[in-house]
């Protein structure tokens, strides 16, 4: 693991694998099976699509087997922390478009990412990126709406989950609308000027088709 647990570093305690953050046997067996970001992505990819005004909990998500994106990124941050990672997830933020929550994590310095979309170019990042702002420019040319037009604008700081434990975001039977409104609160980063921005061109329809290839949009 790229952690030595139970360390504090400025994301606050790793946790340790002894810790059951209150799951259910089952769902932690689940979840700790999903040793690398890669496993869990592939896990995350298998869940069913729900388009639903849901903020689901990782314990409900497991339960139904099915999630949106914050949905799937909750579950792979809550796959993350029962492996040794904080649980760390970024806004994406985008215009004429809907947001887009990744779960991020960091291996050797380098930062990675698994999400959950209906967009083939908007899911998992292995960790060869040096900072949040070059994952998160990573998922610009993946990034459009049904027009054509590139929309991604602005990244949030990392938002670590652990914050928000006494609101059982892991296990609730409620929804967790606490973790969009973090996510919300949270600075973000602009990635362009607004005048580049209005100068975008739209994608091509080869690119268009291939990042909807074989999906819908979410």
């Amino acid at each position: 693991m790229p952690f030595k647990r139970g360390v504090l570093s400025k994301n606050g305690p790793r946790p340790t694998r002894h810790e059951t953050f209150g799951m259910s046997p089952q769902s932690l067996r689940t979840l700790r099976a999903l040793k690398t970001p890669a496993r869990i992505q592939k896990f995350v990819d298998a869940l069913e699509y729900q388009y639903a005004d849901t903020a689901w909990s990782p314990e409900r998500v497991l339960r139904e087997r099915k999630g949106h994106c914050l949905e799937g990124a909750l579950l792979a941050a809550a796959a993350l922390r029962v492996n040794g990672y904080p649980p760390l997830v970024m806004d994406l933020e985008a215009v004429r478009d809907d947001d887009h929550v990744v779960a991020v994590y960091r291996e050797r310095g380098f930062w990675g990412g698994i999400a959950k979309s209906n967009f083939a170019g908007l899911r998992f990042r292995a960790p060869i990126y040096r900072t949040l702002r070059e994952l998160a420019v990573s998922y610009f040319e993946h990034y459009y709406n049904l027009r054509g037009e590139r929309t991604l604008r602005a990244y949030s700081r990392p938002v670590n989950l652990a914050r928000l434990d006494s609101q059982h975001w892991m296990t609730s039977e409620e929804d967790v609308w606490c973790v969009p409104e973090l996510l919300i609160a949270a600075r973000h980063y602009p990635l362009l000027p607004d005048k580049v921005a209005r100068e975008l061109p739209r994608l091509d329809r080869r690119s268009f088709q291939a990042g909807m290839h074989g999906w819908v949009k979410h």
